[in-house]
Formats: C-alpha cells, structure tokens, sequence
C-alpha cells in the first residue's frame, strides 16, 4: 500500500444554499490552496499521483496548488448535505441551519438521520456513500508511489471512519472541524491505513495568514 494525502478543497462559495450555488472556489479558496501548493512546492513535497473529485472546487483545488490535471473520479465527491438538509426539512420538520453554531448540532442528525433510513428519496444511501469511499480509498492506497487526493471535508470524515473503524458520532464530530484547504494524511500499517496526520494548515500558520484559517 502507498501513503495517500487527503486535501480538503478551498473556501467555496459558501453563501449558497444549495449544491450548485456552492461548488466553485471562492477567491479566499483560491489563495489558500496556491498558497498550499506554493507549501509543497518549498518542502520538496513530491506526488506520484493526483486524484480528484468531479466537483468544480475539487478540480479547481487541485489547479491552484499547481498540479497537472487530476484523475477524476465520482467516488471521491461529496456526500451531497444541502440535498439531505432539504429533504430532512421537507420530510421530518428539522430546518436547514443558519450559522454555524446551529450547524454543529445539524450535521450529526442529518448523518444519524440519513444513516437509519429515515430521510427518503436521497441521490445515494448512507451506506452506498460509505461503500464507495471504502471502495476508492483502498484503490488508491494499493496504487505506486504517493497520491495526492482533492476532495471535501464529509468525504475525509468518512474516509477517516471507515480507515480507522470510528463511530458515526465521531466521524460527525471530526467532519466539523476540518479546515478549508487542510491536509491530513494515511501511511499503511500492516494490512490497513492509519491516520498520521489530521487538519494540517502549515500554509496558513503565519500571524498575517491566520485570517484564513477557515471551515466553511
């Protein structure tokens, strides 16, 4: 198994409220993820692989931090939250938060919701979300050479859960403080990956940079 380094995309438009609205790279986005790129690039930070998902801020992640074009791959999107927000609304009277003190307490339900089957009609189950995180995630890992992974934050969550056998409480709990543009990497030990580094923003840590330390 190789060493997969996961990106969380940068700062999207996160005044939307709905999936498209959302998914393209603010111009904050932007300059976290070249600023990032530019981190890699002098510490000698070298990739064999680059993956992606389909979603525009992923591709665009990917961009700014200066690599070629990446491997696209569905399974490596985002669960899809404003649709499940919605429905859960819709469905079970639970309104959409509108900060981010009530985004904490929404995102565990909407993920215990989702999970027992009691939100209907969603794009994919929880299980098939699980699964084909699962599914790439180890496909990458048996890959040659170190690959570089640009995705969003629910999918590192879960990648992380499904990697280190987390429960879903955990997993929701990590989901929320994961940073725009942060970096966690898995390293192979025995048979399975285990997390060896979690929400790291070494390229932000400079007192005139800390302004864009963000989460949503």
């Amino acid at each position: 198994m190789s060493q997969v380094t996961l990106v969380r995309h940068g700062q999207a438009n996160s005044g939307s409220n709905d999936e498209h609205g959302y998914d393209k790279l603010s111009d904050l986005g932007w300059q976290q993820t070249g600023w990032l790129g530019n981190y890699f690039d002098s510490v000698g930070e070298r990739f064999d692989r680059i993956y992606s998902g389909t979603l525009t801020r992923h591709v665009e992640t990917a961009k700014s931090m200066g690599f070629p074009e990446p491997v696209q791959d569905p399974r490596l999107n985002e669960v899809a939250y404003f649709d499940l927000s919605a429905k859960m609304h819709e469905q079970m009277g639970i309104k959409p938060p509108e900060n981010r003190d009530e985004f904490v307490k929404h995102l565990p339900l909407v993920f215990t919701a989702w999970r027992e089957g009691q939100i209907e009609d969603t794009i994919e189950t929880y299980a098939e979300f699980e699964g084909r995180v699962d599914d790439v995630l180890h496909e990458i890992a048996a890959g040659k050479g170190r690959a570089l992974v640009s995705t969003s934050g629910g999918w590192i969550a879960m990648s992380i859960k499904v990697a280190m056998g987390l429960q879903l409480n955990s997993m929701a709990r990590l989901a929320l403080t994961i940073m725009n543009s942060s970096v966690h990497q898995m390293h192979p030990v025995g048979a399975g990956l285990t997390l060896t580094q979690f929400n790291a923003v070494p390229h932000l840590a400079d007192p005139d940079r800390q302004y864009a330390q963000t989460f949503i």
